[in-house]
Formats: structure tokens, sequence, C-alpha cells
């Protein structure tokens, strides 16, 4: 399932069940590659934070969240450890 999200309005006034809809998506997508993960609205996008050990677990988190959602991508906040 896809969430749909509006690309109007994605800011402050995002569902927050839509947005843990996504982050539970993406967690599946990426097996467990990024730690901490979270989905954030940033004025009429999203943004993505959490913990991950290399730099293609991060491109991967970066590349689900773009395969569920038609969402701008903002800024990719994930730290590589």
């Amino acid at each position: 399932m896809v969430a749909q999200l509006s690309t109007e309005h994605p800011g402050p006034g995002l569902d927050p069940v839509a947005v843990a809809e996504l982050e539970i998506q993406l967690q599946r997508k990426l097996r467990g590659r990024v730690h901490d993960l979270r989905v954030l609205p940033r004025g009429r996008g999203l943004a993505l934070q959490g913990y991950a050990y290399t730099y293609y677990a991060k491109q991967l988190a970066q590349h689900a969240l773009m395969s569920v959602t038609s969402c701008p991508l903002l800024s990719n906040e994930i730290s590589v450890i």
C-alpha cells in the first residue's frame, strides 16, 4: 500500500498516522539497515532522520521514501556512524 500524502500542504497539517505508516513501510523495505528511522514533515516536504552504518543504507532509505510517496524529500539527515 502506498501512502497518499498531499504535496500541496504536507507541513504542520500532515496526518501523523500517514507519517507513522510511511515509517513502517520504510522500515520493512530497509530491513534494519537504518536505526531510529524517523520521517518528519518539513515545510512542503519530508525529511529523513536516523542512523546507518553505510552511505549505501542512507541512499537506500532515500530511494525507498521516494518509492512510497510523491511528497518531495527535502533533506536526508540520516547520520552514517
